[in-house]
């Protein structure tokens, strides 16, 4: 009998071509994949929390796979953690239930959106954080941000919101913006996220700190349902898929 594994794994998504195997490109699922065939010689498919777009990263993707047979997983760690690249890591590993899902069974996200905000770059941060020259009001952008916490159609944050087959409501927990010395970082928490749709926030609330909307659009944008230049997607650099979460969620809505 098969036995199902569930990992946590952690990338840097820069010379990525997003999560998903495609043809003559590198992607995470597919470096991945390699390296666990050359371990258990054979392909074994790997099915992820959520797929992430080329050039975002993860500190905390969660996926599953089945092996044929059972193997101890502190074997598995070291084995896969010696085959992958740099840019990839098995953070950790174990056997689960036999039912485990890593996308199904995930009841929130939480993303993080790192930005170096000073007029020079840093280059040892270019890679994962992105840079905005112009001086962000932190307490203007969460003015905005508190708008949006709940459950709402995010159709206006969305980047294709007439191919979401589930309907474009959402429930976002948690929206903050804060601010250590030149690293503004951006948290969203919530039961899942439309395509493009953390980029999409964290466009607008730039948008918001630099002085180009006001905070008191946010509600406005939010109720038109519609997508329009006011929120342009963020940059990917700065993106983490910080965290993936089952059973209860440590936020209740205010």
């Amino acid at each position: 009998m098969s036995r199902r594994y569930r990992a946590i794994i952690s990338y840097d998504g820069t010379d990525f071509s997003g999560w998903q195997v495609q043809a003559g490109k590198r992607t995470v699922q597919g470096v991945l994949e390699a390296a666990i065939e050359s371990v258990v010689c054979e392909r074994i498919p790997v099915f992820c929390s959520g797929r992430t777009d080329r050039g975002v990263h993860a500190r905390g993707q969660v996926v599953h796979f089945d092996l044929t047979e059972y193997r101890p997983a502190r074997k598995l760690f070291l084995a896969f953690n010696a085959r992958l690249p740099e840019d990839i890591r098995v953070e950790r590993i174990a056997s689960t239930r036999r039912d485990f899902d890593a996308r199904f069974d995930a009841t929130g996200k939480e993303y993080r959106y790192i930005i170096w905000n000073n007029p020079v770059p840093t280059p040892d941060t270019r890679r994962t954080t992105a840079h905005v020259r112009q001086k962000l009001n932190v307490k203007e952008m969460n003015a905005a941000a508190s708008q949006l916490v709940g459950r709402h159609d995010f159709a206006a944050f969305c980047a294709n919101p007439g191919y979401e087959r589930d309907g474009t409501v959402r429930t976002l927990f948690k929206l903050r913006v804060t601010k250590r010395g030149n690293q503004v970082v951006i948290s969203a928490l919530g039961e899942g996220f439309l395509y493009k749709m953390v980029r999409s926030l964290v466009g607008y609330l730039i948008r918001v700190g630099t002085g180009e909307l006001p905070a008191k659009d946010a509600a406005v944008i939010l109720a038109s349902k519609t997508r329009t230049a006011r929120v342009p997607s963020a940059q990917p650099q700065g993106l983490f898929l910080w965290r993936v979460f089952y059973g209860k969620l440590p936020v209740s809505l205010p």
